[in-house]
């Protein structure tokens, strides 16, 4: 890499960290003031809403990285641009060719870093963050895995493999210990419902156990009086975010096993795969936009263009992914979408440079 390649690195970097950084201190400070909503419920304080809200910047980091890419870029080449430098750059040899690769080289270097914060550090920190919140609302030590969640109720342990919403629940066993850590009661329920402030079990099976003796019985129906609340339920549901690519795999085999329905995980699976490619298409983008009309370029344009295709990338993504959930549309073809156009239009514009 010429000592040019370095210098257009460097100014590309320094503006897309920047432009990062401030998108994710807007997004994070928009999720404070939305979890301001909660603030009261239990021992849920205004600390701990700002700590919840922290804890997203390296999972805003991973999503919002294509959109600062390309803003970054158009800002930093912009920059040279207004500047004549780009263009005493191409007087004195140096190709379009060129920019590109000191661009996407850039880009990469800064990708690998993202990745890292996307895969290894945002999956653990949503996951601190929901098992904070889950325990100040609701006052309840809650362990999430594969295999659904646990809590602890007096001196009942609760296994739930499957919320489908945060009143109703699908495959709950709970175990009943005595004072000295006997199991005297297993349950285990296909169903429970959550309606005028009471659970309903259904469809049971109970095991009672008493020294060496075990009674079963089955039951249609039954009262369940736990302190679980639906608030709680609301905020400990194992949320595609909170894993890694590699857990996603995992867990959608699980679903699929058991039966369950993977489309949000599978579209989840597929932007973290999306994701890391439409950055590197939004820096080539960037560099068309920045080169021609170079003498009319200014920053400000530059940003306002980057703003429009951000927010035109982000909404068709969104709206993809909404789409392969709710009508059951290929989660790959819909996720990988967004970036295949971004790489045809900047296909086209460097094509007319």
């Amino acid at each position: 890499m010429n000592i040019l390649e370095k210098y257009i690195g460097k100014v590309i970097i320094k503006s897309t960290i920047l432009t990062l950084l401030a998108l994710v201190i807007l997004l994070v400070f928009f999720n404070f003031v939305d979890e301001l909503d909660e603030v009261g419920i239990g021992e849920y304080f205004m600390s701990d809403a700002f700590l919840v809200a922290a804890l997203t910047v390296p999972r805003y980091l991973f999503e919002l990285f294509p959109v600062g890419a390309l803003l970054g870029a158009l800002i930093g080449l912009g920059a040279l641009a207004s500047n004549s430098e780009i263009l005493a750059m191409r007087v004195s040899g140096f190709t379009t060719i060129q920019i590109l690769k000191a661009t996407s080289k850039s880009g990469f270097y800064m990708l690998l870093i993202i990745l890292a914060f996307g895969e290894l550090i945002a999956p653990p920190s949503e996951q601190f963050a929901q098992q904070l919140k889950s325990e100040k609302i609701a006052g309840q030590v809650v362990l999430k895995s594969l295999y659904g969640f646990w809590a602890r109720d007096g001196q009942a342990f609760i296994n739930i493999r499957k919320i489908n919403t945060s009143t109703s629940l699908q495959d709950i066993y709970i175990y009943e210990f005595n004072e000295k850590g006997d199991l005297r009661l297993a349950t285990y329920a296909k169903k429970a419902m959550y309606k005028d402030n009471n659970w309903s079990l259904i469809d049971i099976s109970q095991s009672k156990i008493n020294g060496e003796k075990i009674e079963t019985r089955n039951l249609e129906n039954a009262n369940w009086k736990s302190i679980l609340d639906p608030s709680l339920l609301s905020v400990v549901v194992v949320r595609p975010t909170m894993l890694p690519i590699w857990g996603l795999s995992q867990y959608i085999d699980f679903m699929s096993q058991n039966g369950q329905s993977t489309v949000e995980y599978e579209v989840a699976f597929w932007l973290k795969i999306a994701n890391p490619i439409a950055a590197l298409a939004m820096f080539i983008l960037a560099i068309p936009f920045a080169l021609r009309n170079q003498r009319e370029s200014s920053i400000g344009k530059n940003i306002f263009i980057g703003v429009i295709v951000g927010i035109a990338f982000f909404m068709l993504s969104r709206a993809l992914s909404y789409t392969a959930i709710v009508y059951n549309f290929n989660p790959g073809f819909s996720a990988i979408l967004p970036t295949i156009f971004i790489f045809f239009v900047a296909f086209l514009m460097l094509r007319k440079i």
